[in-house]
């Protein structure tokens, strides 16, 4: 399993839309692998594969406390939508970053798992927000595309401004590596 780099919002490549797996092989279950190991690492909750550069339709999640209820969302298709709920939401690609935002409170979402077996999920709350939320990335959407223009921008601003800062050169002339 290797660590993959996480994309950093204003990155233009989190704006890709991801391609249907067209067939659950071996490097579909490393790229899995790889993002769960990322995920855990990061540390989040869930990770899609567009966040690492990777054009796939391929979403790894886990909400459980002890951190071993990893769930495996391949070509996931959203089907229906219910209610509405507001949650504060962050992103391992807009780190540091929190604000509030409205979904579905109930979704059903089916896909294929990581033998690539199809399934079918009905969702609720913080589940059902993870999994839109990574829907968008596969879709080319961040979680600020949500807010106002005015909060996007003065996100855009703070973020540029750290990576700005991240590859100064340190005083033994060496760029720092995060």
């Amino acid at each position: 399993m290797a660590l993959l780099n996480i994309l950093v919002y204003p990155d233009s490549r989190l704006r890709t839309v991801a391609k249907p797996v067209e067939a659950v092989d071996h490097s579909v279950a490393t790229l899995v692998d790889d993002m769960a190991q990322t995920m855990y690492s990061a540390p989040g909750i869930g990770l899609a594969a567009t966040q690492v550069n990777v054009p796939k339709r391929v979403i790894v999640m886990d909400l459980s406390q002890n951190r071993d209820e990893l769930i495996v969302f391949i070509n996931p298709i959203i089907e229906t939508l219910e209610g509405e709920i507001e949650t504060e939401e962050g992103c391992l690609s807009v780190p540091g970053i929190v604000a509030p935002v409205s979904r579905s409170e109930r979704i059903t979402v089916s896909a294929l798992n990581r033998e690539g077996q199809s399934f079918r999920l009905d969702a609720s709350e913080l589940l059902s927000v993870c999994i839109q939320h990574e829907v968008d990335h596969l879709n080319g959407k961040v979680f600020v595309d949500y807010l106002s223009r005015l909060k996007q921008g003065r996100i855009r601003k703070q973020l540029l401004k750290e990576v700005r800062e991240n590859e100064q050169p340190s005083p033994k002339g060496r760029a720092t590596a995060y």
